[in-house]
């Protein structure tokens, strides 16, 4: 793991994800989520197929 040499240098803004380039600059990058967690899938019930009984004669 890499050592923090400075804290607290860049504000940081909600929605961006920050790194260092090869050249040593600090860049930020959009995430493509803006932050955000992702929706709940919705749940849904699996009906049943009901068989239909045939007549006797």
């Amino acid at each position: 793991m890499g050592k923090v040499i400075a804290k607290k240098i860049v504000k940081r803004k909600p929605g961006y994800l920050y790194y260092i380039d090869s050249a040593g600059n600090v860049c930020e990058a959009k995430m493509a989520r803006g932050g955000r967690k992702k929706k709940a899938k919705k749940k849904t019930i699996k009906k049943k197929k009901t068989v239909k009984k045939k007549k006797r004669r």
